[in-house]
């Protein structure tokens, strides 16, 4: 019998560590220059446990969607 989410320790506790995991994926897959991301919006699913980030860059955005709790990005869908 595995935890729930509730009790289980999270890795990204604040928003402050989703944004930096979500802008250096971001980097790592579209090579983009740090100083051309903006932080459009953030979200955390307390339900899934999951932290949802929007980001925007040279006119794209992106929505990078991580686990809270294994401190990775699950997906990140281009908008």
């Amino acid at each position: 019998m595995s935890p729930g989410i509730g009790l289980m320790d999270r890795r990204l506790k604040t928003e402050k560590d989703a944004v930096s995991l979500a802008i250096s994926g971001l980097i790592k897959d579209y090579k983009v220059e740090t100083k051309d991301i903006t932080i459009l919006e953030t979200k955390y699913d307390d339900d899934a446990g999951d932290w949802y980030v929007a980001l925007g860059w040279n006119k794209k955005r992106a929505i990078i969607k991580m686990d809270s709790v294994q401190a990775i990005i699950t997906e990140i869908k281009e908008i």
